[in-house]
């Protein structure tokens, strides 16, 4: 679609960055397929279903009165968040043997510096994601302003986290990351997830900034 004469590209749905059934035993195929197959390809398709719309208000084509501004936008950036969310959820994880463990690098170095240790970090990171009221996402964010590892948390889509803090690591805390194979035991998700946890993922989006 064209707008004044500019092309408003559409978002895709990228591969996943290994088989389907690759996370098992921590994250079962039949959670990937609904959650990779379904839930993402919806943000995806409802994202660019949203630029259409609102593409047609740009231009003048949609009268006053005859669309809802507010429910526009706020589903753009619901559906683009969750696109972009689960664009690095997908690639922050790896299958047994190359990810979880503990980390390397420059983020292991933050880690011991801020939190004294791996095992400390993890258990507040633990604690933290299973203190999440509802469902969203638990994040590990680098503050490029003063060095500093943050953990944070926000509902849904909507990201109440602070302006200019990138994110390195995050947990996807929706049931429909987890219910099929743990059902309503989302600790024993977040115990699991740590032995998928993409350690050079996280590594190369942290150097990014340093």
């Amino acid at each position: 679609m064209e707008v004044n004469g500019i092309e408003l590209k559409k978002y895709e749905l990228k591969p996943l960055p290994y088989n389907i059934d690759a996370l098992e035993p921590y994250i079962s195929k039949d959670i990937m397929d609904v959650h990779y197959n379904g839930h993402h390809k919806g943000y995806v398709n409802t994202s660019n279903t949203l630029i259409d719309r609102f593409s047609k208000i740009v231009k003048g084509d949609a009268q006053t009165g005859t669309y809802d501004i507010q429910g526009v936008v706020r589903g753009l950036v619901f559906n683009i968040n969750g696109h972009k969310l689960h664009s690095m959820f997908w690639n922050n994880m790896a299958p047994e043997g190359k990810g979880g463990g503990a980390p390397g690098g420059k983020i292991a170095d933050l880690i011991e510096k801020q939190y004294g240790s791996f095992d400390r970090f993890k258990q507040l990171f633990t604690e933290v994601a299973n203190s999440l009221p509802g469902t969203g996402w638990t994040t590990l964010n680098y503050d490029t302003e003063n060095g500093n590892l943050q953990i944070m948390t926000f509902e849904n889509h909507f990201q109440n986290q602070l302006a200019e803090l990138p994110i390195l690591m995050l947990a996807d805390e929706f049931e429909h990351a987890y219910y099929l194979q743990y059902k309503n035991k989302r600790t024993d998700y977040i115990s699991a997830w740590w032995n998928v946890i993409n350690w050079s993922d996280v590594e190369n989006k942290l150097r990014k900034y340093l």
